[in-house]
């Protein structure tokens, strides 16, 4: 049990041995555009940590975000990462921005871009040309999302990555337009590059177990028509970004990252019921079809996420009984049309 977001983020940031092992085959300095948002400051963090125990403390993280939050820019400096104040869709020359033989990019655009399509193009598609540019002699890992499939068949165990694309809505189709941005750079510059498609990340102040926990709590009815749902520790989703750095590739590589279970959503509602002492409320019925991810060749490459699925979920209720922080920001996971 955590007792407060100190604490929270010190689990965040604690590197495993086999991390260690992987940063300490590398060298240089790594870039985190986009450090600011929900996964990026524990990220860097964990980066910052992971190196000093591999003997690289002469290399720097820098934790590039427009840092408008100056408290947490102030909490990252504070533990050996260098905050790097900027606008990425600015009117600044990307050249400014600190050279790397690594770069994370995690910048991107969901809410409000149903009613702002233009906002999700020029951010999740024409940014990362200009990012391609820039760190054209860098790795790069890419985060993306599981988005940019369909939604399959429960019964199927979720897609591989292999399996086709086909993105919903203007979030998930400029999604996979950045996938295909860096893997132009990728084919005509012979920049290194993986990308990791994402869904759904935990850190206890938000994602798909924050948002059902919260809703049993406050008695809201729970709409089970999205009935099944990959999660994922957060921890270990930054683990792998980092570690997947060494399998980044001129073919692209590219891994669904995600934790194993496809998660009944009324079975979670059910537990939290159970943990909080709140009655649930179910409505609709679930849908042959949902959005989920198959990672299993995320697994066998870096092992399965050390917080499990059961783990997670009595963790996110203990911070939700104990009135812990929490971000505001839904993951919307039960959108099945694209419109975020």
């Amino acid at each position: 049990m955590f007792s407060s977001e100190t604490e929270l983020e010190d689990r965040l940031a604690r590197p495993s041995p086999a991390l260690v092992a992987d940063l300490a085959e590398g060298a240089g300095d790594l870039v985190v555009l986009g450090a600011g948002g929900k996964m990026g400051p524990s990220l860097c963090r964990l980066a910052r940590r992971g190196l000093d125990a591999a003997g690289r403390t002469g290399d720097r993280v820098y934790a590039v975000s427009r840092w408008s939050d100056e408290k947490a820019a102030a909490a990252l400096a504070a533990d050996g990462v260098e905050p790097v104040p900027f606008d990425l869709l600015g009117d600044r020359d990307l050249r400014e921005l600190p050279d790397a033989s690594d770069v994370v990019f995690m910048v991107g655009a969901k809410f409000g871009t149903s009613a702002a399509p233009y906002l999700a193009w020029v951010v999740n598609a024409v940014l990362p040309a200009a990012v391609a540019r820039r760190y054209a002699g860098a790795r790069i890992a890419a985060f993306s999302t599981g988005n940019v499939y369909p939604l399959v068949p429960v019964a199927s165990g979720g897609c591989v990555e292999d399996d086709p694309t086909g993105p919903v809505g203007d979030y998930a189709m400029s999604c996979l337009g950045r996938e295909q941005v860096f893997a132009h750079a990728a084919a005509t510059r012979g920049t290194p590059v993986t990308v990791l498609r994402l869904n759904y990340a935990v850190d206890l102040r938000y994602g798909v177990l924050a948002d059902v926990g919260q809703a049993v709590l406050a008695g809201t009815p729970i709409d089970v028509t999205t009935g099944h749902v990959n999660v994922v520790w957060q921890g270990y989703a930054n683990e792998v970004a980092l570690r997947s750095l060494h399998h980044a590739s001129t073919g692209v590589f590219t891994l669904n990252l995600t934790g194993p279970e496809t998660a009944p959503v009324r079975r979670l509602a059910a537990r939290f019921g159970e943990r909080l002492g709140r009655p649930v409320t179910i409505t609709g019925t679930e849908a042959p079809a949902a959005l989920l991810n198959d990672a299993t060749r995320c697994h066998a490459l870096f092992g399965y996420p050390d917080v499990p699925l059961g783990t997670l979920v009595d963790w996110q209720a203990d911070w939700l009984a104990a009135g812990l922080p929490t971000s505001g920001k839904p993951t919307k996971f039960a959108v099945r049309d694209g419109r975020f």
